[in-house]
């Protein structure tokens, strides 16, 4: 039975044929006074725009309007002065007249969602993302790209399955309807049905630092999302966090890459007897994202997990981190699509980590070999770089910088057992490999 009611809730939010009717969707009033009479009312709509946590004044500002359909969210934002982009998956006649009528310069194309990537638009200070997403297969995508594009602020507002009724429970598990057929309003075309807390989780996955929700009515709601963490205490109440390593947590390397998803590992020292993860704010490059987790280790440091933002730009990105009542503490580096190119890998000396032996390692429960190689290049890694004795891989304990001779130390782990006599020690990196080196275990 209640499968049926939620069933028949869903089908009676059919508003076809009140749109049929009308034959627009947004209202309008004309420079000559003339007003169009949409399925939602002019004041409605201004109410709306009036929400969004933006600048009244928008010049110098980029906006992209998703699925703007007759375009009044496109054309108010460029009453205030924005350049704006508006873009939908089919060309609205409706849209075009407006322009023409409005001497408007609002730039329109005809995009899918999933084309916007490579659609080379750039990116944009404000995204207007309205009515979409329960229209949409792949919401969480859908979203990723959304946040991708935006360097400031996404307003996102869409059909959810309790906005009436919704109350903030953390203890809830997220949940999401799926509409096969035409199950949301006698339409193909809906496809999800997000609660709220839903659809705030997917916003903070999706890689927005902040998403705060501003209104729920009847079934919508309507979240702002935001690239950047607030701005640090000034004056700060407490130390920030000492930033110790960042790497990517598969492989432990410093590279990553825009298109895969991957995840930062930070390592950091703090006094604090317990942080939690509201406490931590990370930014790279920038943008803030939200911590997936943080544990205390024994060696006394914190480790913390985070997404790896998207819509970062290839290059040499700064990662800095603080706690909510901090300024940032010194910044460290990571590798952002750098192509890695090795000319050459030379083995410039071999020592055992403990008795300081050259080209030689004494192996009891196990041993440390220390290398130190030249022509590595400085986003080669614990990831890139492998270490071969006697045609067996070596575990990268520890790599250094590359120092004034331009000579990288790096500190491997060689297993107990290993056989005893001289075997070929190789490294290989980049598709390049260093002539081999005689390596006696003892």
């Amino acid at each position: 039975m209640q499968s049926d009611s939620i069933r028949e809730a869903r089908k009676r939010l059919d508003r076809s044929r009140e749109l049929a009717e009308r034959g627009w969707y947004h209202s309008f009033e004309l420079p000559d006074g003339t007003l169009i009479d949409g399925v939602n009312p002019l004041e409605y709509l201004r109410q709306r725009y009036a929400c969004f946590p933006i600048p009244a004044d928008l010049r110098g500002k980029r906006v992209l309007d998703i699925g703007a359909w007759d375009g009044w969210f496109s054309f108010e934002a460029e009453r205030h002065g924005a350049s704006v982009t508006a873009v939908d998956y089919v060309e609205v006649e409706h849209f075009l007249d407006l322009r023409a009528k409005l001497s408007s310069k609002v730039d329109y194309r005809i995009l899918e969602v999933y084309e916007l990537p490579e659609a080379g638009l750039g990116k944009f200070d404000v995204i207007f993302f309205l009515g979409i997403l329960y229209h949409l297969k792949h919401p969480l995508r859908a979203l990723e790209i959304v946040c991708s594009l935006t360097t400031d602020i996404a307003l996102i507002e869409t059909f959810v399955t309790d906005g009436a009724t919704w109350q903030e429970r953390t203890e809830d598990i997220p949940t999401m309807e799926f509409y096969e057929t035409n199950e949301l309003a006698n339409q193909y075309d809906n496809w999800a049905g997000l609660s709220v807390a839903c659809l705030l989780a997917m916003c903070r996955t999706a890689g927005f630092a902040r998403v705060e929700l501003l209104r729920t009515e009847g079934y919508e709601a309507l979240v702002a999302c935001y690239r950047k963490w607030e701005p640090p205490p000034d004056p700060p109440a407490a130390a920030p966090p000492e930033l110790v390593n960042v790497a990517n947590n598969v492989g432990l390397g410093i590279n990553f890459s825009t298109r895969k998803e991957q995840y930062v590992s930070c390592w950091f020292r703090s006094s604090r007897q317990t942080i939690s993860r509201p406490d931590l704010r990370l930014e790279v490059d920038g943008f803030g994202v939200q911590p997936m987790a943080v544990d205390l280790l024994d060696n006394g440091l914190w480790q913390a997990s985070f997404p790896f933002p998207p819509g970062l730009s290839a290059g040499w990105k700064p990662v800095r981190l603080r706690f909510a009542n901090s300024q940032f503490g010194d910044a460290l580096r990571i590798a952002v699509d750098v192509p890695l190119r090795v000319s050459r890998v030379v083995c410039k000396g071999v020592r055992d980590g403990i008795t300081w032996m050259s080209d030689e390692i004494t192996v009891t429960d196990a041993g440390y070999l220390i290398c130190w190689l030249e022509g590595l290049t400085e986003n080669c890694d614990r990831n890139n770089v492998r270490i071969f004795l006697g045609g067996r891989r070596l575990g990268i304990e520890w790599m250094g910088a590359q120092d004034a001779a331009g000579h990288t130390q790096i500190n491997t782990l060689v297993p107990g057992g290993f056989p005893k006599g001289e075997h070929s020690l190789r490294v290989e990196c980049g598709g390049v490999r260093s002539e081999p080196r005689p390596v006696r275990v003892m």
